[in-house]
């Protein structure tokens, strides 16, 4: 590409890409570029001049180079990327609001007095048919007040107060609307399909494939705890399939052959061949957004509170505007009355400031599905942590295979690895990179896999019984003995590390040592959170009870349980519930899911399993577990704003109020004065709220 570099300071550039404009398309593709590059940590595109600035670590010449390198034909984008960025949402936004302040001031500039009545009392209708409508509904609401203001300045001939009432009206209805639909945008882009391979099923093989490759008519295999990726017909299994996120269905529905199942929705139990019907997952998008702008967990207890409240001070505005004409019989001093109210303010800031939260929070790589979560973090006095994958790096190391039936240690990880792939869980990709790290390619050489939650595979190759997991499931459950005269090396396995036990035909076959390094910023995090005002902090892992005590020191967790299954974490959540406790879960695992389902707010890792990012209700980033400090210190100041909010508006609704009944404010002054501030707050709480 060429470019012009317009401005430049170390590690930071502005340039202009060659053109005085970029299609949506092309601004797209050159920000998707940008953001993989490794070395740039921040970069803008702007379409209206074909601009970008760019904020990177390296070499200069470098990030020079890569920008030369850079063609539009060139770059492959995934379609969800183009499909859904929400550029061409704010550029439509961003223009009818300046359209809306040029006509509006133009009107009173260029417009004819007689022109300028006739078009007020045009657009008043819509205002007042809204106020009479919802009093025909027995309601008191908002619109009747908008209405009786409006009303009431177009009968005493005040055309300039109705005009720039509905102007503020309409500005904040725009902001609103703005705000509202790129905050669901963004949170229904954060929560759309991201699936990079799926097993595609071909002359009775497994093949791990781009989702990209697959076409109509495919035969698709999902397993359990996986997202099944594209809308389709089963072919053949069963499996008890997880639907919430389309339906808001709480229990799992049965699929079997025939039925139909959706892009989007979680296997909790059991397996499914699809036959593929529908490839694009645009579809699952669209889905995904109605059911967030239908669903009321965007809102937070404070927002149905403020519109609740907005709506019950409608009356008691219209009383004392009454009251006040009674007692004065000054029309000017009710009026002026008439024009404040609280219950305008009410409901547009507080929805605006927690949209705007969630919105920041993806600034973070944070994914929040609600703003009532929000809230709950901020009352949250109670954390419980996975171990692995959680406290401990999303990406464990295979460090020795110990053989214990005379097999070399590569057939073993070869045997392992070609069980372990059909999971995602942390081990179980460790186990896997080994294996492509030493080139152990393999076919499927075993039967229909089952996996046991939290204990382990269980399968056959040839007529063999093969299983893999831990300690608890390989001895205890399976009854698998040690080949004799290997108890000393079994003994010796070094403690430090975690160990993955595989057994043919209940004899131990192998032991696969895996390091689970903890996070550098594991104790940091616990400490931050300590201090952010958290009382409690619990550590929980189905790990043995030495290496659970040596993290749970390491870190400085203030209570920690080993060897838990996943129903135990449920339970102890339920339990702290019960002593009215707020219980913020931690997890990564398909084991964690009944946790996170359970506590007040699930938080799961992007990098773990299909399954707990489904039924989270926050996502955080994989290299972002400091992104938990950042919601809580997000969520106090959320709440901060919103107090501080609410003291403002009745502060200076109430003063703007005294001053129109002492006459010292004219009811065109009022109007002005409460909904410029109404615009200004609701502006406010747009902004940042971690500088």
């Amino acid at each position: 590409m060429r470019f012009i570099i317009e401005h430049e300071i170390k590690g930071r550039m502005r340039i202009h890409a060659g053109s005085n404009k970029m299609t949506y398309e092309q601004a797209d593709t050159l920000l998707y570029y940008l953001h993989n590059l490794k070395n740039v940590i921040y970069a803008k595109v702007y379409d209206r001049t074909g601009g970008a600035a760019i904020s990177y670590v390296g070499s200069r010449d470098d990030m020079i180079r890569a920008l030369k390198d850079f063609h539009y034909e060139k770059v492959v984008v995934p379609p969800s990327v183009l499909e859904n960025s929400g550029r061409e949402l704010n550029t439509k936004y961003q223009e009818k609001l300046i359209n809306k302040v040029l006509f509006h001031y133009g009107r009173k500039l260029f417009l004819p007095y007689p022109l300028r009545v006739c078009y007020t009392g045009i657009k008043s209708i819509k205002y007042i048919y809204e106020g009479i409508k919802s009093l025909s509904k027995g309601k008191v609401e908002v619109s009747v007040l908008d209405a009786t203001a409006i009303g009431v300045s177009v009968l005493r001939s005040d055309i300039e107060t109705a005009g720039s009432i509905m102007f503020l009206l309409g500005i904040g209805e725009l902001l609103e609307e703005w705000t509202h639909k790129k905050s669901v945008g963004d949170l229904a882009r954060s929560m759309a399909l991201n699936i990079d391979k799926v097993w595609l099923v071909r002359n009775s093989q497994e093949i791990l494939v781009p989702s990209t490759e697959i076409e109509a008519e495919d035969k698709v295999l999902v397993h359990m705890g996986n997202v099944v990726p594209f809308d389709g017909e089963v072919f053949a299994g069963e499996a008890m399939v997880n639907q919430a996120s389309l339906t808001g269905e709480s229990v799992p529905v049965r699929k079997c052959k025939d039925s139909y199942v959706y892009a989007g929705t979680v296997i909790e139990e059991g397996g499914l061949t699809i036959t593929v019907k529908e490839t694009k997952n645009t579809t699952k998008f669209q889905k995904i957004v109605t059911m967030i702008e239908e669903s009321e967990k965007l809102k937070s207890a404070l927002e149905s509170k403020a519109a609740h409240l907005a709506d019950k001070l409608v009356p008691y505005t219209l009383g004392g505007t009454a009251l006040t004409y009674l007692l004065t019989r000054n029309v000017t001093k009710a009026l002026a009355i008439l024009m404040v109210d609280f219950s305008c303010a009410l409901k547009l800031c507080m929805p605006i400031s927690v949209l705007s939260a969630i919105r920041e929070a993806s600034l973070y790589n944070i994914t929040v599905k609600g703003g009532k979560y929000l809230e709950a973090i901020a009352d949250a006095d109670t954390i419980v942590f996975d171990k692995t994958g959680t406290l401990t790096k999303a990406q464990p190391t295979v460090i020795n295979v110990v053989s214990f039936n005379g097999d070399s240690p590569d057939e073993l990880l070869r045997m392992a690895a070609c069980m372990e792939e059909h999971f995602p869980h942390s081990m179980a990709k460790a186990v896997v990179n080994a294996a492509r790290e030493r080139n152990l390619e393999h076919e499927e050489m075993h039967s229909k896999v089952d996996y046991i939650v939290a204990h382990g595979i269980s399968t056959f190759i040839g007529d063999k019984k093969a299983i893999i997991g831990s300690h608890h499931f390989v001895f205890e459950d399976e009854s698998c003995e040690l080949p004799q005269g290997t108890e000393e090396k079994f003994r010796n396995l070094p403690e430090e590390q975690s160990h993955l036990y595989l057994a043919i035909d209940n004899k131990l076959a192998g032991v696969i040592c895996i390091e689970d390094p903890l996070r550098e910023e594991a104790e940091g995090i616990i400490n931050s959170l300590k201090k952010a005002g958290i009382n409690k902090i619990v550590m929980m892992t189905g790990d043995n009870e030495r290496t659970a005590a040596s993290i749970a020191k390491m870190v400085g967790v203030d209570e920690y349980y080993s060897e838990v299954l996943p129903e135990d974490k449920a339970k102890y959540i339920e339990k702290e519930k019960a002593e009215g406790k707020k219980v913020i879960m931690v997890g990564d695992g398909i084991n964690d899911s009944p946790a996170l389902s359970a506590a007040d707010v699930g938080i799961a890792i992007s990098d773990g399993a299909e399954i707990a990012r489904e039924i989270a209700d926050i996502i955080i980033g994989e290299d972002n577990l400091f992104g938990v400090v950042t919601l809580k210190l997000l969520s106090d100041s959320l709440m901060k704003r919103i107090s501080k909010n609410y003291r403002f508006i009745v502060g200076f609704n109430s003063g703007l109020i005294a001053l129109g009944a002492g006459g010292v404010l004219q009811p065109a002054t009022s109007a002005l004065l409460h909904n410029t501030s109404t615009l200004a707050v609701s502006v406010r709480s747009m902004s940042n709220l971690l500088e």
